[in-house]
This record gives C-alpha cells, structure tokens and sequence, in this order.
C-alpha cells in the first residue's frame, strides 16, 4: 500500500468521477484505477463499487477513506514541521471563509505570506456546513465563520471581531442627514439584502424583529459583490456590516449611518476556527501566531470611524 494510492481514493470521493479524480492527481485515468485496484488487492476488500461509471464506496471503502484522509494529514504535517525545523515553513495554507467574512481575510492572508514567502494560500468561499464538513475531512486547515453558529463542533474558536451594523443609504435619501437610525427605520426604506438562508440575513432579521420590524428587500442576493453591485445604483439601501468597509469601502453618493444597538453584547463574533485535534499542523499554529498579532479587530473599529467621522 502506497501513499499515492490513498491520495487516489481520497481525490475519487471527492471528486466523485474518475476523470475528474486522475486530472486532480495529475495522472491519466487508467493510471488512477490501477492504483485503486492494486490498493483493493493489498487490503483484500473492494473499496469502489466497481459500474460503469463511479457509483460510490463500499462499507470497507469509506472506513479506509477515513483513515487514509487522516494518514495524508499527517504525511503533511510531518512534512511541515520538518520545513520549520530547518527555518522555512513550506507547503499551502489551505483557508475557507464564510462570504461575509472574505472581506478581510487579506488582513491574515497578507501579514501570513509576509512572514512564511515559501508558503502558498489556497482560499474558498465555503458555507459553515461546508467548512465543518472540510474540516472534518482535513481538505481545509482554518476557516473564518461565525463562532455563535451552532453547527461547530469539535473545533476550536479564535475571535478576531465583532460585526457592527450600518446603514449605507443614498447621501440624499430620509435617513441620511441622521447621526444614527433604528432598526425599525431602516426596514422603512428601500433595501437589497443577502438572501434568507444566509447567517448574516439571519442575524439581521433577529435585530428587526426585536423591534418588531419585518424587511422587505426589493433585491435579495448571496454575495456582497452583488448587493454592492445593486447600491452602486443609488436607488436602494442595505445593512451592511463594518468589516465589508474594508474591501469594498462606501459608493460614490452614500453614506453610512450608525443603527442603534439595543446591546453592544449581542454583537456576533467571527474568527477563526480549526479542527480540535490532539496535536496542530506547524501550519495551523504559524497562522494563528499571526492571526494573534494581526490586529483585525483594531483595524476594522479604526476603518468604522473614520468612515462615521466623515
């Protein structure tokens, strides 16, 4: 049994399709079934439920898959920690962040590469259902996500901010000559909002709710670029958090309003959070040794008041 074989089995249930699965190893197809063939000969069970196409593993085949998925995480962290050991971390960061957080994820990811040049990022917009399930898998080292979601388990939590709200409205629209609005006037006015089954429209309803406020999007959409994309308009508003100031800053003709918070202490936290093994990667521990000197919190609060100031 080779290791190369694992990575085969690990690359086919990921990938779910033979060619797909060669072309992710940089092998031709034959070369990845033979390996796979020659891995169910070693073990002596089938591990593919063999058809004219990939239909899934076997029982036998998904308990391998799960030890060989944690053998290949350990391979890597082997291979990182003697690259520390000789002065020069190597290999790839491999980061998954929630949309509404991928907004400042070059505030980490920059300072990371400033500090490791040898070290490549490989960053992906994930739901929190994926990031627990890549985690799980080891297919990510790190993820930024909401650390109040109750789907995260076994894993550990870093907090980096706590996302504030404002309302970024058109410079001549009803609320835009006003210090600071509540959340039942922001549901007054026109607005673009990230869709329902997003956790930040999730949050923003609560708030809403708390005021016995409902609202009533004339545009709902799953990215920040194409909420931004629909206020460059000047015809809606949105409640944005502070953090997407950092990446994409306030359109020309608007302006941002403060929303009234009820209690500073229901604000959400976002950070990091890694998988609760016995023993971190020197790549998982060289990433939260800058995420711990970054600042993101600092930052984000310094960027919402100079933007409020002006």
């Amino acid at each position: 049994m080779l290791l190369r074989q694992l990575e085969y089995l690990v690359a086919l249930a990921r990938e779910g399709h033979f060619a797909r699965a060669a072309a992710a190893c940089f092998v031709s197809q034959p070369s990845l079934s033979a390996g796979i063939r020659k891995l169910e000969s070693d073990l002596d069970v089938p591990l593919v439920q063999h058809g004219a196409r990939f239909e899934g593993l076997t029982p036998e085949g998904e308990r391998v898959l799960h030890r060989a998925r944690r053998i290949l995480h350990e391979r890597d962290a082997l291979q990182q920690e003697l690259a520390e050991m000789r002065g020069q971390l190597t290999g790839t960061l491999r980061l998954g962040a929630i949309p509404t957080a991928m907004t400042v994820t070059s505030l980490l990811t920059t300072q990371f590469c400033e500090h490791h040049q040898q070290v490549t990022i490989e960053l992906e917009s994930l739901s929190s259902r994926d990031i627990m399930r890549r985690l799980a898998e080891f297919e990510i080292d790190a993820a930024l996500t909401y650390l109040d979601d109750g789907a995260l388990q076994g894993v550990r939590k870093f907090p980096l901010y706590e996302e504030q709200y404002l309302l970024l409205t058109p410079g001549d629209g009803p609320c835009a000559g006003q210090s600071d609005v509540s959340w039942a006037q922001a549901a007054e006015v026109p607005l673009v909002l990230l869709s329902r089954r997003m956790r930040n429209r999730r949050i923003l309803d609560e708030f809403f709710a708390a005021e016995s406020a409902t609202a009533s999007p004339a545009v709902e959409t799953d990215t920040v670029d194409g909420l931004y994309a629909h206020l460059a308009s000047g015809r809606w508003s949105s409640v944005i958090s502070h953090a997407w100031l950092h990446m994409f800053g306030i359109p020309a003709g608007m302006r941002v309003v403060r929303l009234k918070e009820p209690d500073a202490s229901r604000r959400p936290s976002v950070g990091l959070v890694v998988a609760a093994h016995a023993r971190e990667s020197a790549m998982v521990r060289a990433l939260l040794a800058v995420a711990g000197g970054a600042g993101v919190r600092d930052a984000l609060d310094a960027l919402l008041k100079a933007h409020l100031d002006s």
